[in-house]
């Protein structure tokens, strides 16, 4: 198991709470990421705006993308690895603003991720979340 796996399964059960990245306390999606990061790498790479639970949609912004390629390592969509970042799009035409890591991959894929209503879960990577990925990357130096 990667680094990054183990440590974004200790988060698991942390409730979701909008903007915030304190495992056990609260996160978001992006919390999660945030979280792991330090638990893996250090101090994260920059200071994370306030935003909105729509953010960048009415702008149809790509902010959460533009910041994955920023400091994370792009991948191809079907170059799976433990520990590899998911940027999701729940709607045709819509930014992408839903993130997870991949957890397992292959047969019985699974994925970590927060989402209201749930916090901290690793759920099954079925069809409808699957058709809904954009984007892959991997943490840096774990390509």
């Amino acid at each position: 198991m990667s680094a990054v796996v183990a440590a974004a399964r200790g988060w698991i059960g942390t409730p979701y709470v909008h903007q915030a990245s304190v495992r056990g306390a609260g996160a978001d999606c992006l919390g999660l990421l945030r979280g792991v990061w330090r638990e893996v790498l250090g101090a994260e790479p920059e200071t994370v705006p306030a935003y909105t639970r729509d953010w960048s949609e009415p702008g149809g912004e790509e902010r959460l993308w533009d910041a994955a390629l920023r400091h994370l390592a792009r991948k191809t969509l079907d170059a799976e690895a433990e520990g590899d970042v998911l940027l999701f799009r729940m709607r045709e035409g819509a930014v992408a603003k839903h993130l997870g890591i991949a957890a397992q991959v292959g047969a019985g894929a699974t994925f970590l991720h927060a989402y209201s209503g749930h916090g901290v879960v690793e759920s099954p990577l079925s069809a409808p979340w699957r058709r809904r990925i954009v984007a892959r990357f991997a943490f840096p130096g774990m390509e």
